[in-house]
C-alpha cells in the first residue's frame, strides 16, 4: 500500500475530489455528518474544512516497519461554524496521511460498497439508522492482511458520539488479537467520542490506547501537532 499524501492540496493536486458529508446534528457528528437540532458539535470530514495550508512534505521520517493506518473518511457536504460546506478530501483521510508519512506506515482506506448520501442532512439519518440497526455496512475493497502489523491505527469521524458503523465492520472482519490498536478521530466537538470503549470491549485480545482527535475544522493546521503524537508513540 502506498502512503498517503500529506496535505489537502496535495489530495487534490493528484485529483481526489470527494465532498464532505453531515455535520453536528446535535449529536450526530459525521467526520462529517452532524445535523442541526439534535447533534452536538461532533462532526468531521463531516466538519468543513477552514481553509488550506500551503503544502509542505514531511521531514524524512525512518520507516516503521509492522505499522498500518486504516481509516474511513467522508467528504461531500459537511458542517462547519454553524453552517455547511463541501470538502474535496474528508478531514480523517487528512489526519491519516500525516500519521502514515511520519510513521512511514502503509494506509487502508475503508470504502463502502454503498455510498454515504451526499448531502448532510441525509447522510445524518442514514448514520443514525445504522447505529439504531446495529448495522454492519459492507466495505466494497478487499480487506487487508494486518498478519504483518504490531501497531494498527484505526481512524474515523465521530457520528453520533461514536464511531461509524462500518468501522465495526472493518474490526470484525480483520484479526487484531494480539496487536496494539490506536483510535484516531476527527470531530466537531465530541473529540474520541466513545470509539476508545467500543474498541476495548470489541477487541478484548489487542491492546487499545487512548488515541488521538483532532477538530475536522482544525486539521489542516494540525500537521505538527499529529507528527508529534504519532511519532512519540513509536518512540516511547
Amino acid at each position: 500500500m502506498k502512503s498517503m499524501e500529506m496535505t489537502r492540496r496535495a489530495f487534490v493536486a493528484a485529483g481526489a475530489l470527494a465532498l464532505a458529508g453531515c455535520g453536528q446534528r446535535n449529536e450526530f457528528v459525521n467526520e462529517d455528518v452532524v445535523a442541526p437540532d439534535s447533534m452536538p458539535d461532533d462532526v468531521d470530514d463531516g466538519t468543513a474544512e477552514g481553509g488550506t495550508e500551503t503544502a509542505e512534505t514531511l521531514d524524512p521520517a525512518p520507516a516503521t516497519s509492522g505499522t498500518l493506518v486504516a481509516y474511513y473518511s467522508r467528504a461531500d457536504e459537511n458542517y462547519a461554524d454553524g453552517g455547511r460546506e463541501w470538502l474535496e478530501v474528508g478531514h480523517t483521510k487528512v489526519m491519516a496521511g500525516y500519521i502514515a508519512e511520519a510513521l512511514g506506515a502503509d494506509t487502508y482506506e475503508i470504502v463502502p460498497t454503498q455510498a454515504y448520501p451526499e448531502g448532510y442532512d441525509d447522510c445524518c439519518d442514514v448514520a443514525l439508522q445504522e447505529q439504531h440497526d446495529d448495522a454492519r455496512p459492507a466495505i466494497a475493497n478487499a480487506l487487508p492482511d494486518i498478519s504483518g502489523y504490531d501497531l494498527v491505527f484505526i481512524g474515523c469521524p465521530i457520528w453520533w458520539g461514536e464511531e461509524p458503523m462500518i468501522v465495526r465492520t472493518f474490526i470484525e472482519g480483520v484479526d487484531l488479537a494480539g496487536k496494539t490498536v490506536v483510535p484516531f478521530t476527527t470531530h466537531g466537538g465530541s473529540g474520541l467520542g466513545s470509539v476508545p470503549s467500543n474498541l476495548q470491549t470489541a477487541l478484548p485480545d489487542a491492546q487499545v490506547l487512548d488515541g488521538y482527535a483532532v477538530a475536522g475544522t482544525s486539521v489542516d493546521g494540525a500537521r505538527d501537532e499529529v507528527v508529534s503524537w504519532a511519532k512519540g508513540l513509536v518512540q516511547a
